[in-house]
């Protein structure tokens, strides 16, 4: 005699809806086949809106670029030409269109102050920046990943209760520092005052030692604050209890189980912080005279150089876009539920 489906036709119901679910996974390539859309929806989406933004906010920046370039004593006739050749005198609409267009042919115009192209401007410039933001991401969890489980293993339990207090007044009143000034005290004490240290420009290799300084130490503070509160909760859970009972090595214990667990909140926290790396590089490259990407940037808006603005806003933006999809992607493979509800658990 058939026996009956457990649970009744509800259960039943629910059985074949997840076999449809399942296959249309499968469909999709998986898991990860969802997941990859999912990012590059994420990252079109991002690049529309950035398009949308830098095209609409650069000609709020108070001034005109043809009375710019055109210089004192200028006729109106003259600056009238210089419009008609940029094309500032076309409607909003159509100078859209027409940068739309260019992008679609992965051309970003050319400069309206020097009239190379904008890409050349990028490629010439971007390597400092990425330098910089690049070794300074590495530095911050070199130091601060290290630092906060230190703290967070030796104040265990309520011990060096002093160590603790030290540990949070510190990078509390560093975090609160502003890099630019940040930057400027470095200056003051390392170039100025002790002559140890180039103040600025990029003419010897010791000379990006004083902007990554600047750019570092306000995240190394906040990521190792983070590191060593997530550390702290770790270490009072059941199973390191456990390990401790066994009488596992300290050192194993914090490594194979205690810095897994706190690995991803810190490079979820580290891609947010390299993504202000980028907006936080352009105040300190200023700040020393750093040929990068935020010097010209600040440069260009000074002339109005719309096309060049434009340009490195949107190269910015799209690479701190990439670098989110790419903490998504380490987090992926560490921990595969972080691939989302696509996950077939």
């Amino acid at each position: 005699m058939t026996q009956p489906t457990q649970g009744g036709p509800k259960a039943a119901s629910t059985a074949v809806v997840r076999t449809q679910e399942a296959r249309a996974r499968r469909r999709r390539g998986g898991p990860w086949g969802a997941f990859a859309l999912r990012r590059l929806g994420g990252i079109l989406l991002s690049f529309v809106v950035l398009v949308l933004v830098t095209f609409l906010i650069v000609p709020l920046i108070p001034g005109d670029p043809a009375l710019v370039i055109a210089g004192e004593g200028a006729t109106e006739a003259d600056i009238e030409r210089i419009r008609e050749r940029l094309g500032l005198n076309e409607s909003l609409i159509v100078q859209f269109f027409s940068y739309a267009a260019d992008l679609l042919r992965f051309d970003l115009g050319s400069s309206f102050s020097t009239g190379g192209p904008v890409t050349a401007i990028i490629a010439a410039r971007f390597p400092f920046t990425a330098q910089l933001a690049l070794i300074a991401i590495v530095g911050i969890l070199a130091i601060a990943v290290p630092a906060g489980l230190a703290v967070a293993v030796a104040t265990r339990g309520g011990r060096n209760r002093w160590l603790d207090v030290g540990f949070n007044a510190v990078t509390g009143f560093f975090y609160s520092v502003p890099q630019y000034v940040m930057g400027t005290l470095l200056v003051a004490a390392f170039a100025i005052g002790l002559g140890w240290l180039p103040s600025g420009g990029a003419a010897s290799r010791s000379a990006i030692m004083l902007p990554l300084a600047a750019l570092m130490i306000q995240p190394i503070c906040s990521v190792g604050r983070v590191v060593r509160r997530e550390a702290s909760v770790v270490l009072e859970q059941d199973f390191i209890r456990t390990a401790r009972g066994w009488r596992l090595p300290q050192r194993r214990t914090n490594l194979r189980y205690v810095l897994p667990n706190v690995i991803t909140t810190t490079l979820t926290l580290s891609g947010l912080i390299l993504a202000a790396q980028l907006g936080g590089a352009i105040v300190i490259e200023n700040v020393f005279n750093w040929p990068g990407l935020g010097q010209g940037i600040v440069a260009a808006i000074l002339t109005r150089d719309y096309p060049t603005i434009r340009g490195i806003i949107l190269v910015l933006g799209l690479l701190a876009t990439l670098i989110i999809v790419v903490v998504d992607l380490v987090l992926a493979v560490i921990d595969p539920r972080n691939l989302g509800a696509d996950h077939d658990s």
